[in-house]
């Protein structure tokens, strides 16, 4: 997602420096952030944060980490994280990519994906989150029993994840390929599904474990 530069992003994110972390001061001490001991979910590409801040919200006896690389989009987070008074939710702008520095292993529950980038060239599939080399790396940081979650509007993508994943010897449960159909109570829309579901577009979800 890409937001016109605010030159005021990384002063506004270092103001609510017990929220959101710009720098490397939170690498391994992510629990530590919290205080407790409650599971840890997170999710690889924030957005404006409705997803991760309703998740939150909802389940009080959780802790959530929104991960976002782009400062100017973290503000709208930080924003509804503060106005609505949330005490289980942190912020990283950081690159997935470096996960296994912040995390430790074991350490994460769950892994949420939702709509993620397709980098629909093929030249450009290495840098899919659903790839082989991003695989590896929730592998390292979630638990035995951890769930990835994913759910993209984009067809091609689905069919790329559901190969790489399988490939990767993950295994799948709870396909679907039109989440909307028959839509969960419990489901949480991001800003994009909303806008791309009320468009007609249809939304693909499946959940994977490493065991």
């Amino acid at each position: 997602m890409r937001m016109r530069n605010k030159p005021w992003a990384e002063e506004y994110l270092l103001e609510h420096s017990d929220i959101v972390s710009i720098g490397d001061e939170r690498k391994t001490k992510i629990t530590d952030w919290f205080g407790n001991d409650q599971p840890i979910h997170i999710e690889v590409g924030s957005g404006m944060g409705r997803f991760i801040t309703e998740m939150a919200k909802q389940h009080p006896h959780i802790n959530y980490i929104g991960i976002e690389r782009d400062k100017n989009v973290m503000i709208r987070i930080v924003e509804k994280a503060v106005e609505q008074n949330i005490t289980n939710l942190r912020l990283l702008t950081l690159d997935a990519e470096n996960l296994p520095e912040f995390f430790m292993a074991g350490e994460v529950a769950r892994v949420y994906l939702n709509f993620s980038d397709p980098w629909p060239k093929t030249r450009h599939a290495k840098r899919r989150l659903t790839h082989a080399n991003f695989l590896k790396l929730y592998k390292q940081v979630l638990a035995e029993d951890g769930e990835l979650h994913f759910k993209t509007d984009n067809q091609q993508l689905f069919e790329f994840s559901l190969e790489s994943m399988s490939q990767f010897g993950m295994k799948l449960k709870n396909i679907n390929l039109d989440l909307h159909a028959n839509e969960p109570e419990d489901n949480i829309k991001t800003e994009y599904e909303e806008k791309f579901s009320n468009r007609g577009f249809r939304i693909n979800r499946l959940e994977a474990t490493f065991n």
